[in-house]
């Protein structure tokens, strides 16, 4: 029996907007809390620094 790998994908069921931080939460084993309180603090000065990684995930990660 092989283990299982986490995978990394998009959230279908935890998401907000495309599932980024779901995804990136479940690839991690913890909270999702803590993906998107650290994308809304690199939003905060001025929206570029959190919201292009943001964009970037989204188009690179696959959905579910």
């Amino acid at each position: 029996m092989t283990p299982l790998k986490n995978k990394l994908r998009r959230s279908r069921r935890d998401r907000v907007v495309a599932g980024v931080c779901g995804g990136l939460a479940e690839f991690f084993g913890i909270n999702v809390f803590w993906f998107r309180l650290a994308f809304l603090i690199a939003l905060i000065p001025g929206g570029i620094p959190g919201l292009v990684p943001y964009l970037i995930l989204w188009v690179a990660i696959p959905s579910e």
